[in-house]
């Protein structure tokens, strides 16, 4: 299995609203990720559901700004 496809399968999530979002990233903006979006990425797809929805929605905010760029392409869609 690729990493693509593992990432796929990480984004597929208990919430309907959160893998639509996940699914549209990555078709769109995971093969034009460098290696530490790729890295920073995956460290959002280890927050839960809720919490990472809430992050993705603009509810709240990230502790570590170092996947504040990653959030962004996400919020973006």
């Amino acid at each position: 299995m690729s990493e693509v496809d593992r990432i796929r399968w990480q984004c597929r999530r208990g919430l309907l609203e959160l893998d639509l979002v996940l699914s549209a990233f990555v078709e769109r903006h995971f093969d034009r990720l460098d290696a530490r979006q790729v890295e920073l990425f995956k460290e959002l797809l280890e927050q839960p559901d809720n919490d990472l929805l809430d992050l993705v929605m603009g509810r709240t905010e990230l502790a570590d700004p170092r996947c504040k760029p990653v959030l962004e392409l996400l919020r973006a869609g």
